[in-house]
């Protein structure tokens, strides 16, 4: 049996092509990355001892986000979790009201990326 490592972020985007870039650009930046499509995340990738150190949340194409982050607050640390939201998904200062933090669509590859270096440095 193949031990598995922690990874260092597990990404949530219902869109391959946003997961796509998003992915690529971690990975290249050094990161190990689980990506997956749906919720909810494996659970392998959210078990205590085992939790990623960031998680990054596309509210997109979800079809309960409310219920989504209301489970990952009980999951791993909100400070630990960025969330992007649509503004026909969520309003960003309900989401940022929870603890996480929010990057509000349209947003680059490099907006999330440049999140996601700050959770991890912190």
């Amino acid at each position: 049996m193949e031990l598995r490592t922690v990874p260092d972020v597990v990404l949530l985007c219902s869109e391959w092509p946003a997961r796509a870039l998003l992915n690529a650009q971690l990975v290249d930046d050094g990161y190990d990355v689980v990506t997956t499509d749906r919720w909810p995340i494996p659970r392998q990738h959210l078990r205590a001892g085992g939790k990623p150190r960031a998680l990054v949340i596309d509210l997109q194409g979800l079809p309960d986000p409310d219920a989504v982050l209301d489970e990952v607050r009980h999951l791993i640390p909100p400070h630990r979790v960025v969330v992007i939201a649509a503004l026909a998904t969520m309003d960003a200062g309900r989401i940022r009201q929870m603890g996480f933090r929010v990057l509000v669509r349209p947003v680059a590859v490099g907006e999330v990326v440049a999140a996601v270096k700050e959770v991890l440095e912190s």
